[in-house]
């Protein structure tokens, strides 16, 4: 139990470096209050997600930088359980 409390540990680690070099490389969401104000019909923001970026941002790097963190955040949640449920 030991050895697994050891392999566990650096993998999640591992996914802890991982998972915080993914968030720094994403693009900040600044949109903020403008986007709201932009979806009501008023001045600022795009006003939905009806964009050629929206529809095909999963193609893109960000898109999958996005889908990747939530990916290994499931995996560090996991992890976490085995460990905690285990010791």
């Amino acid at each position: 139990m030991h050895t697994w409390f050891i392999i566990l540990s650096v993998i999640m680690f591992v996914t802890c470096i991982a998972i915080n070099i993914m968030i720094l490389m994403q693009k900040k969401k600044n949109a903020g209050m403008s986007a709201g104000a932009g979806a009501l019909g008023q001045s600022g923001g795009s006003g939905g997600g009806d964009t050629y970026w929206e529809k095909n941002k999963g193609r893109s790097l960000e898109g999958k930088l996005e889908r990747y963190t939530k990916i290994a955040g499931a995996f560090f949640m996991v992890i976490a359980l085995i460990l905690n449920v285990l010791y």
